[in-house]
């Protein structure tokens, strides 16, 4: 049989911000991609010029979120000192709309609606939804048993899972209560599958909850070795593969019959910074303190690992074919897919 050739990715570019890169976000068309860190530095590159743009200079407080709307035309970024910086993309140089204050808020988690220009962000023990088009505050959400750890569109409704202590609440009408997803401890991820068939929490207890979209009797995953603080999805052909970091350790599991399978990943040897699997695929990257970038074929098989690379946070161009990974030290680097059969270069 022919010798199938395995993917592998090479550096295209490289870059350095100012503190330890915290986030970072591509623009649906895959022609921008941008990254903060812990100086509260803010970044873009254009992936075809390779011209960057400094959006925002260290404050010495950390920007911990970034996101780009649905349509590319703004970014958006959040952090320690409550601001929320809005930029429009679409010139050169890109230009700040606005800037939202909250003294009083840490605001380490926002997203924006997957088909309209609302933006979601964490206020502490709420979640603040925000228009582009009248600059408005649509609407506060409380989440009261505590503050809000991770925030999640559905891809296809306009539902919102927040995640916190003792669950993940859904909002699908901002007038009426949410629905309560109840878990023991606290959720710390939130993650729809991006068919939006399932809802999944990573948990602090340590569990991994997955619930179906139209059920609330939930599959629970066991035996984590601590907190599950990354997941991750893929869908292709109908079969869903969820990937959770805890610790040092990955593990994929798939949907098989009633339940699920587990593969447990285990190159790595310090904890997991960062896992994603590329778009319409199953090949999964992660990233951890180790200072190991690894591949993943089919969500479990080793097929390449690169020592030397810290990778503190890293996102796929949803085109797939670049991937972006930051560092501890402020290095952030593109890497692309390539056709040559050694490895990583």
């Amino acid at each position: 049989m022919p010798r199938v050739a395995q993917p592998h990715l090479g550096r295209q570019w490289r870059g350095r911000l100012d503190d330890y890169v915290t986030a970072i976000a591509w623009s649906p068309n895959s022609q921008q991609v941008a990254a903060c860190d812990g100086a509260g530095t803010v970044q873009c590159l254009n992936r075809m010029t390779q011209q960057t743009h400094c959006l925002q200079t260290g404050t010495g407080q950390s920007v911990d979120a970034l996101a780009y709307s649905a349509d590319g035309h703004f970014l958006a970024a959040g952090g320690q000192d409550g601001r929320v910086f809005i930029w429009e993309m679409s010139g050169d140089p890109p230009t700040l709309v606005t800037c939202l204050e909250n003294p009083r808020a840490w605001v380490d988690q926002l997203a924006w609606h997957p088909r309209r220009q609302e933006l979601v962000f964490s206020l502490g023990r709420y979640a603040q939804v925000w228009e582009a088009e009248t600059q408005q505050v649509l609407t506060t959400l409380a989440f009261e048993s505590s503050s809000v750890l991770d925030l999640a569109w559905h891809p296809q409704q306009d539902w919102l899972a927040v995640g916190g202590h003792q669950g993940v609440k859904i909002w699908q009408d901002w007038d009426q209560d949410p629905e309560i997803r109840e878990i023991s401890g606290s959720s710390l991820c939130v993650s729809w599958s991006p068919d939006g068939q399932y809802l999944a929490s990573g948990n602090l207890d340590p569990t991994l909850v997955v619930w179906p979209s139209d059920k609330t009797t939930p599959w629970r995953m066991t035996g984590f070795p601590g907190k599950v603080r990354q997941l991750a999805w893929s869908v292709v052909d109908a079969t869903h593969l969820l990937s959770a970091a805890s610790g040092s350790c990955v593990t994929t599991w798939q949907r098989e019959g009633d339940g699920w399978e587990a593969e447990l990943l285990d190159k790595h040897t310090q904890a997991v910074n960062a896992i994603a699997f590329q778009p319409n695929s199953t090949l999964l990257v992660s990233a951890a303190a180790d200072d190991y970038l690894c591949l993943w074929q089919g969500g479990y098989k080793l097929i390449q690992a690169q020592k030397g690379i810290s990778g503190s946070a890293l996102a796929w161009s949803p085109d797939g074919q670049t991937l972006a990974l930051g560092g501890q030290q402020g290095e952030w680097q593109l890497w692309t897919q390539s056709s040559r059969g050694q490895g990583f270069r």
